[in-house]
């Protein structure tokens, strides 16, 4: 998983994606961030994270700042574990969404610290209350939060 982060003159941004909407994806229609499975020709994680952020946004991490990796998390929903590697640019990339991604935002770190708040969810047969960020008509929560929070609870 790659957590992509750009300073602007307002503060730190980082890149957000809505996943389209597919069949048999627990995680489709949801906010998160680039990422998916590791496959036998990646050499390591670092490499995964970079070879689906080219797969899902069009653009290239391998010449980006790799500014460490977070603690691992492991979903509730699929035995695995996730590994975020956090990435710095200089600039917004020009961003191709491909067809796992059905819109891209970016958001300020900041901005996400003032939008903390719960949503209802309905995750593994029933509703529940879930911590979250709200961005407008986004709503991150779940593992994409998990993630995030961290870096936000840090300003």
């Amino acid at each position: 998983m790659a957590v992509v982060c750009v300073p602007q003159l307002a503060g730190l941004e980082v890149l957000l994606i809505r996943r389209a909407e597919r069949e048999g994806d627990p995680w489709s229609g949801q906010m998160g961030l680039p990422g998916g499975h590791r496959e036998s020709a990646d050499q390591d994680l670092v490499e995964t994270a970079i070879r689906e952020t080219r797969e899902e946004l069009g653009f290239d991490l391998r010449s980006a700042r790799a500014l460490g990796m977070l603690e691992d998390l492991r979903p509730v929903i699929r035995p695995m574990a996730v590994r975020p590697y956090v990435f710095g640019l200089d600039e917004r990339p020009r961003v191709v969404p491909g067809a796992e991604v059905s819109r891209v935002v970016w958001a300020r770190l900041d901005v996400l610290a003032r939008s903390t708040g719960t949503t209802e969810v309905f995750h593994h047969g029933e509703w529940r209350t879930m911590p979250c960020f709200r961005l407008g008509e986004d709503v991150v929560w779940g593992m994409t939060y998990r993630v995030l929070q961290p870096l936000v609870a840090a300003l």
